[in-house]
């Protein structure tokens, strides 16, 4: 491990050389506690001292017959490859506005009719526009984001008179440097040489 040094590594070496057993686990303690010293900033990490243990059995190419305070790491353990984590496979019918707007639109549907559920509706055919708007960078009209929400609930959730967000709401400013505005020409002044000119 090169983050400790090649005299670190001789160090850990020589351990397999020391005959007596209780011998061995005291130098290798004397090591941990070296290599502790030299990331003092870790020793608030969780497992810390278990992770130097770990550290020592790799450098010892898993060789040193040592008393350790937690159980060492095989080769074997550390070549095991990571279990693969499941990925919801569900289909989303509009992958620009993702699965959250799907599950959005479901909880909609469990409101009861009222000012309440309105204003969901407009919040979410809002993201809708913003959504679509990100994806495709071009024109988006309130028509289209309504025929959408009315397709993805199945025909049970519509706008109704409702005015959405413009879509220029959704397209980040870009600040206008003021080096034109600081910037004056100037004129020559015989007496006082250059100075600005007055507006």
């Amino acid at each position: 491990m090169p983050e400790y040094g090649r005299n670190l590594q001789k160090m850990v070496d020589q351990l397999s050389g020391i005959e007596k057993k209780e011998d061995r686990n005291t130098a290798a303690q004397k090591i941990i506690d070296i290599m502790g010293n030299m990331y003092p900033y870790l020793r608030d990490v969780p497992d810390f001292k278990h992770k130097l243990w770990d550290h020592i059995a790799i450098m010892s190419n898993f060789t040193l017959d040592i008393d350790s305070p937690y159980p060492l790491p095989t080769q074997e353990q550390l070549q095991e490859k990571p279990k693969q984590v499941p990925y919801p496979q569900k289909r989303i019918k509009k992958k620009h506005y993702g699965h959250l707007v799907e599950r959005m639109i479901e909880m909609a549907l469990e409101f009861e009719e009222g000012e309440e559920k309105e204003e969901l509706i407009k919040a979410i055919a809002n993201h809708m526009k913003k959504s679509y708007y990100s994806w495709n960078k071009g024109v988006v009209n309130d028509e289209q984001i309504a025929e959408d929400l009315k397709m993805l609930s199945s025909g049970k959730l519509e706008l109704k008179d409702v005015k959405l967000s413009e879509a220029r709401k959704y397209t980040p400013n870009r600040r206008k440097s003021n080096y034109q505005d600081h910037k004056k020409p100037y004129k020559k002044n015989n007496q006082q040489g250059y100075k600005r000119q007055q507006k």
